[in-house]
C-alpha cells in the first residue's frame, strides 16, 4: 500500500504540530520538576480529561479490541469493560483523597502512609518496579501494535516503524514534559477520534460489507454480536462476565485502571487545579473511555471477519508478516489497507496520534518515579531543580529504548494484556483499603506484590499449569487461574498484615488529620488520639464514602446503559434504544441528585 503525497501531507502537518507544542512549552517545563511531571498542578477539568483519554486511545487498544472480538465475540471486551467499576470508584471517592494528599508522584503516598524504613523500601522498589519494569511492558505493548501497523499498512520493517515513531515521540516528550504531553494530547485526541470513526464508516460501506445491515446479518458476524456472553455459554459467562466484575475489577493492578487510583490517572489528578477539577476529569474520562470510544473500532472488527475469517487470510494477503507477529489482532490494520487517499492519511496519522499520546505519558509518568521517587531519594538528595529535570530527560530515553527493544519479541495485544493482569492479581484491594483501615501497613503492600508475582510465575511454568488448570485431570478448572492468583495472594498479604507491627501512632495520626478519610476502618485511631487529647478530625458532617458508592454504582450503570444504547442503533434495535436512552436518562438525574448529597460539583 502506498501513501499519496495528500496522505504525506496531513502527516507531516500533524507531526510538525505536535512538535511545535513540545517546543513552546519547553522552556517552561524545564523550569522545575513540578512544571515538568505536574505543569504546575494548575491544569483544568476538561483539557485533563481530554488527556486521560487521548492517552489510553493507544495503537495497541484497537488491535487488542480486534483480537477479543474476532475471538469471543463483542462480549469479549467485557475483560476490559468491567474495570469501568474501578475507574468510577476513582471519580467519587478516591480522586478527592488524591488531590488532597498533595503529593508530587502517588509513590510519595507510601511514606505519609507507612513509617520505618519498610515504607522507605516500598516507595523506592515500586518506583522502580512500576516505572520501570511494569511501564516498559506497557510501552511495549503499544510499540508492537505500532510494528504491526507498519508492517501491513506501509509495508516497513519492525525498526524502520520504532526509528520513524518513537524518535519524533521521544523528542517532544522529553523537551515539552507533562504540559507539552497534555496539551498535544487535546489535539492527538481529535486526529485520532476523526481516524477511528472515519475507518469505521468507510470499511463498513466496502462493497465486501455492503453497509451496516449487510454486516450484521452477515453469518461470520452474527454468532459474534452479543453485548453479554450467550446463557449457554457458561464457560464465556464466567471467563468474559463473572470473573471480571466479580474478582478482576478490584483485585488487579493495569495501568489506567488502577484500584484506589494511581499511575498516569493520579499524576493527572495531582495535577488539577483542586478536587472537584480531579473528579471532573476522572469522569469525563470514563464516559468517553467506555460508554463512546469502543464502537469505531467494534465495527472495523466485525468487518474484518468478512474479509479475513482466519489467520490464513491473513496470512495470504499479507505474505511480508512474520510468522511471529501474525495474531486476530492483525486484522485491525489490515482492515485500513482498504482506505482510500486522504482518509488513509488522515487515518495514519490518527494511529500516529494514538501511539504518540500514550507512549509520551508513560514516559514522562515513568521518568517521574525514578526521579522524584528514585534519583533524588536515594542517589541525590541535594540535586538541583535545573539537575533533576536533566535526569528526567535521560531517564525518557532509557524508558523508550528499553520497551522498543522489548517489543520486537512480543507476539500479541491479548498475550500481553493477559500477563499484566496475571501478575497484578492480587494487589488491588490493599490499593482500595489503605485509605480506610489502620491496620494495613507496607509490609501488607510488599508481600502481596511479591506473592502475586511469585505465584504468577510459578503456575505459568506449562508442567505446573498442566497439572494445576489446563490438563485432561487437572486440580482446578481452567477459568479458575485468575481467581486462584487473587486468593492465594490475599491469603499472604492479610497474614502478613496480622503478623507483623501496625505503622506507629503518629504516622496514622498525621495521615488521618491530612487526608481525613473518615470510616470504621479508623475508629481506633480516632480513639486513640482523642485519648490523648490529640486533635486530628477536622471534616464536619456524615462520612461520605457510603453516599460515594451509591454514586458510583448509579454512575456505572449510567455509563453501561449508554453503551449499550450505542450498540443498539448500530445494530438496528431502534425501540430497545430508545428504551435504553430513556434508562440512561433516569439514570443520569438519580446521579446527579447523590452528588448534589455530596456536597460536591463537578466543574468549578
Amino acid at each position: 500500500m502506498e501513501l499519496s503525497n495528500l496522505d504525506y501531507g496531513i502527516i507531516i502537518v500533524f507531526f510538525l504540530a505536535t512538535l511545535i507544542i513540545g517546543l513552546v512549552v519547553a522552556k517552561k517545563s524545564g523550569k522545575n520538576t513540578s512544571e515538568y511531571f505536574l505543569s504546575g498542578r494548575n491544569m483544568p477539568w476538561w483539557l485533563l480529561g481530554f488527556s486521560m483519554v487521548a492517552t489510553t486511545f493507544s495503537t495497541d487498544t484497537p488491535n487488542l479490541v480486534t483480537d477479543l472480538v474476532r475471538q469471543d465475540g463483542v462480549a469479549g471486551n467485557w475483560v476490559w469493560w468491567a474495570f469501568l467499576l474501578t475507574g468510577l470508584l476513582t471519580v467519587f471517592i478516591y480522586a478527592r483523597l488524591w488531590r488532597k494528599s498533595n503529593v508530587n508522584t502517588d509513590m510519595e503516598f507510601y511514606e505519609i502512609r507507612y513509617s520505618g524504613k519498610p515504607a522507605r523500601f516500598l516507595r523506592v522498589f515500586r518506583s522502580f518496579y512500576l516505572g520501570f519494569l511494569f511501564n516498559i511492558l506497557a510501552m511495549s505493548g503499544v510499540t508492537l501494535a505500532a510494528i504491526k501497523i507498519g508492517q501491513v499498512m506501509l509495508g516497513i520493517s519492525a525498526w524502520e516503524t520504532v526509528g520513524y515513531a518513537a524518535s519524533v515521540t521521544l523528542l517532544f516528550s522529553a523537551v515539552g514534559g507533562f504540559k507539552g504531553v497534555v496539551y498535544s494530547d487535546f489535539l492527538l485526541f481529535f486526529v485520532a477520534m476523526a481516524g477511528a470513526i472515519g475507518a469505521a464508516y468507510y470499511c463498513v460501506n466496502l462493497p465486501q460489507i455492503g453497509g451496516l445491515e449487510n454486516l450484521i446479518q452477515h453469518p461470520n458476524v452474527q454468532d459474534k454480536l452479543a453485548l453479554v456472553p450467550e446463557k449457554n455459554d457458561t464457560n464465556a459467562i464466567i471467563t468474559l462476565l463473572a470473573i471480571p466484575l466479580a474478582v478482576q475489577w478490584w483485585s488487579s493492578w493495569y495501568p489506567g485502571s488502577e484500584p484506589g487510583g494511581g499511575g498516569y490517572i493520579a499524576q493527572r489528578m495531582l495535577a488539577a487545579k483542586n478536587e472537584n477539577h480531579a473528579i471532573g476529569a476522572t469522569f469525563f474520562f470514563n464516559i468517553m473511555h467506555y460508554a463512546l470510544r469502543p464502537w469505531p473500532w467494534i465495527i472495523v472488527a466485525l468487518c474484518s471477519l468478512i474479509i479475513f475469517p482466519e489467520l490464513s487470510n491473513l496470512a495470504d494477503a499479507f505474505p511480508g508478516i512474520t510468522d511471529d507477529k501474525l495474531g486476530h489482532d492483525l486484522a485491525y490494520p489490515a482492515m485500513l489497507t482498504f482506505l482510500p487517499s486522504g482518509l488513509l492519511g488522515l487515518v495514519v496519522a490518527s494511529m500516529v496520534a494514538a501511539y504518540m499520546s500514550t507512549i509520551s505519558t508513560h514516559l514522562n509518568w515513568g521518568a517521574s518515579y525514578l526521579v522524584n521517587d528514585i534519583y533524588k531519594e536515594v542517589i541525590d538528595k541535594n540535586a538541583s531543580e535545573k539537575k533533576l529535570v536533566a535526569v528526567g530527560r535521560i531517564c525518557t530515553v532509557i524508558l523508550m529504548l528499553a520497551s522498543t527493544s522489548i517489543a520486537m519479541v512480543l507476539t500479541n495485544a491479548v498475550q500481553l494484556f493477559k500477563y499484566i493482569l496475571m501478575f497484578g492479581a492480587g494487589t488491588g484491594l490493599i490499593f482500595i483499603l489503605r485509605w480506610f483501615w489502620w491496620r494495613i501497613n507496607a509490609w501488607s503492600e510488599i508481600s502481596a506484590m511479591f506473592a502475586s508475582g511469585l505465584i504468577s510465575i510459578i503456575i505459568s511454568i506449562p508442567v505446573i499449569n498442566s497439572v494445576m488448570f489446563s490438563g485432561e485431570e487437572a486440580i482446578f478448572p481452567g477459568w479458575f487461574e485468575f481467581p486462584f492468583v487473587v486468593l492465594v495472594s490475599s491469603l499472604v498479604w492479610l497474614s502478613v498484615t496480622f503478623l507483623t507491627k501496625p505503622d506507629n501512632e503518629q504516622k496514622l495520626f498525621d495521615f488521618y488529620k491530612h487526608i481525613q478519610p473518615g470510616g470504621r476502618g479508623w475508629n481506633k485511631i480516632v480513639n486513640l488520639a482523642q485519648e490523648k487529647n490529640i486533635s486530628i478530625v477536622s471534616d464536619t458532617g456524615k462520612w461520605m464514602v457510603p453516599k460515594g458508592i451509591l454514586a458510583m454504582i448509579l454512575g456505572c450503570l449510567l455509563v453501561y446503559c449508554i453503551l449499550f444504547t450505542t450498540g443498539m442503533f448500530i445494530y438496528g434495535k431502534t425501540s430497545t434504544a430508545f428504551i435504553m436512552m430513556g434508562v440512561a436518562l433516569i439514570l443520569g438525574f438519580l446521579l446527579f441528585k447523590v452528588w448534589r448529597q455530596i456536597g460536591k460539583k463537578l466543574l468549578v
